[in-house]
């Protein structure tokens, strides 16, 4: 299904743009933000903010980096409309995932990429990952060409400055697939459902992100399996420890003349 929201990711506006020697009018290109709310099996499970584009891919990574699916093929259906105030997401997933998603049930009220709204059990912050197993290593000059390539992959920050973008490089160094968000989570998740839908093995490669390296982001990466997360800024020390834990390699601070490699337990980059 095409995404119906593809037309409507951002806007003009006119804004007064000042100076000390003058006040100037110009217009901007101003990036969209809408509610999504989800809904699995007919119970509404959580409204998020989000840009309009990718909808499917959006939910496909979020169910599964949620821990509400496993694989691709619990989706039974998946439906967008487009209501006067956002849009639904109706998902039937299959009963017995269903019937899990009821035991650990989240209702999450709407901020832009919000990683933790709504939980209320300090046992479900961080759920039990499998960890990274061994890989291809990656050469971290290829990891740093990426990166300084991966601007050029981002129209709609480019127009807009106001997104993220989360990015896959294959073990060549190429980038074969980017998502933007005014979330970052949202990104990923973007990300994570496309290579799903494609049924692309995240071990042929690994995750950039233009972001902090928050834990979110690094237990997002350990379920879906990728091997590597490089982000443009600092990681917290939870992030380096679930990293680390799971045999995450993580990189960043990746800057135009170096980067920092923070944790590396099987070592997959290639230094």
């Amino acid at each position: 299904m095409t995404d119906p929201a593809m037309t409507n990711q951002s806007k003009n506006i006119q804004v007064s743009v000042w100076a000390p020697d003058r006040v100037d009018q110009t217009d901007r290109v101003i990036a969209t933000e809408v509610p999504v709310a989800l809904e699995y099996n007919c119970v509404s499970h959580a409204v998020m903010m989000i840009s309009p584009l990718d909808l499917e891919d959006f939910v496909r990574g979020f169910s599964l980096t949620e821990g509400i699916i496993d694989q691709p093929d619990n989706i039974i259906d998946l439906k967008i409309d487009h209501e006067k105030n956002g849009y639904v997401a109706a998902i039937e997933i299959k009963p017995d995932k269903f019937d899990r998603l009821e035991d650990f049930k989240r209702t999450l009220a709407g901020r832009t990429g919000c990683g933790l709204c709504g939980i209320d059990r300090l046992e479900h912050v961080i759920r039990p990952l499998t960890p990274i197993k061994a890989n291809e290593k990656i050469p971290a000059e290829k990891i740093h060409a990426a990166f300084q390539d991966l601007n050029r992959h981002q129209p709609l920050n480019e127009a807009t400055g106001a997104v993220h973008a989360a990015a896959f490089m294959d073990q060549a160094g190429q980038i074969i697939a980017v998502r933007e968000d005014v979330g970052r989570h949202n990104a990923l998740d973007k990300l994570i459902g496309h290579l799903m839908s494609q049924d692309i093995d995240p071990a042929s490669g690994m995750a950039l992100i233009t972001s902090r390296a928050s834990f979110e982001m690094i237990h997002k990466s350990v379920v879906f399996g990728f091997p590597a997360l490089a982000a443009i800024s600092a990681p917290t020390d939870l992030a380096i420890s679930l990293a680390t834990e799971n045999n995450l390699a993580l990189i960043a601070l990746a800057r135009p003349d170096n980067m920092s490699l923070y944790c590396d337990p099987l070592d997959t980059i290639k230094l």
